[in-house]
């Protein structure tokens, strides 16, 4: 699928901006069980032009050992790496990762958290854009520096406190997108405790995409995300996973399906069962 403006773009309109100078493009390909890997990828082929954002480097903070596995930034570090990468407040930004865009959201809800909506996830991804024999280039591409002019939304971001107050409120609907077998709390590939936020209801972030990577049609994303979440509004709903990353995949699913305006819990699961005093829930398995 396609959008002209909104949260997703399509290769085609990519490529008829490739060399607009309003147009940004950042590779966000990253493997979590080889951080090496996508920055790599980036140095062996990218789209032309594209700049390089780590996630581990350049989208998360240093861990401490309760603060998440992939801490969200400071503001003004926030703003000092978009600077980095040649951002400007009067740029079209477009995200890309291998594909289905998990990574790539990272970066577009950073972008709007700073007050800038002409962002977008290339829709499928470096896998579609190679697929299609579309242009691509070796090597290590550098921006000008610029200042980049944030205007914060500061509601958009809530805290591991804010989540413990709400847990229980009627009027919060915590959003878990991890795989369903961690949610339940059966498995736990990643985090030392397995389980869920209490009252968090989950909405598996791969089921946003087609077979081929690519993001279902916004009727769709709504009718399978209101079954999830049945009344609440979109200011109501507090997405989470594992780190904060896929979790912003599920916010970017809701604006598609016109549902925006969703807050992100950056520190998500890695962050809350750091201490034992925070309540976990488990979902027994059925047959």
């Amino acid at each position: 699928m396609s959008a002209s403006n909104g949260p997703i773009v399509s290769t085609d309109r990519l490529a008829a901006h490739l060399d607009d100078p309003a147009w940004i493009v950042v590779d966000c390909r990253f493997d979590l069980a080889d951080p090496a890997a996508g920055e790599q990828a980036y140095r062996e082929a990218h789209i032309p032009g594209a700049r390089y954002a780590h996630l581990d480097r350049d989208l998360s903070a240093a861990k401490n050992g309760t603060n998440g596995r992939h801490p969200l930034p400071g503001r003004p570090a926030i703003a000092a790496t978009f600077g980095q990468l040649g951002m400007t407040r009067g740029h079209q930004i477009v995200a890309y990762d291998q594909g289905g865009g998990m990574f790539a959201s990272r970066l577009w809800w950073m972008v709007r958290y700073a007050g800038h909506d002409r962002v977008a996830v290339l829709d499928g991804g470096w896998v579609k854009w190679q697929g299609e024999d579309r242009p691509s280039q070796a090597g290590t591409e550098r921006a000008t520096p610029t200042t980049f002019a944030p205007s914060w939304r500061t509601a958009l971001l809530v805290d591991a406190a804010t989540v413990a107050r709400d847990v229980g409120n009627p009027d919060v609907t915590l959003l878990d997108a991890r795989a369903a077998e961690r949610y339940a709390g059966s498995t736990e590939p990643l985090d030392p405790v397995a389980g869920h936020i209490p009252g968090a209801v989950n909405h598996p972030c791969q089921t946003n995409l087609l077979p081929d990577g690519t993001f279902d049609e916004p009727d769709a994303l709504r009718q399978r995300l209101g079954a999830v979440l049945g009344t609440a509004t979109p200011d109501q709903i507090v997405s989470y996973c594992g780190s904060g990353v896929t979790a912003c995949h599920n916010l970017l699913a809701l604006a598609l399906a016109g549902l925006d305006g969703g807050k992100l819990y950056a520190g998500s699961w890695s962050e809350w069962c750091s201490d034992p005093a925070r309540p976990i829930e488990r979902t027994p398995e059925t047959s």
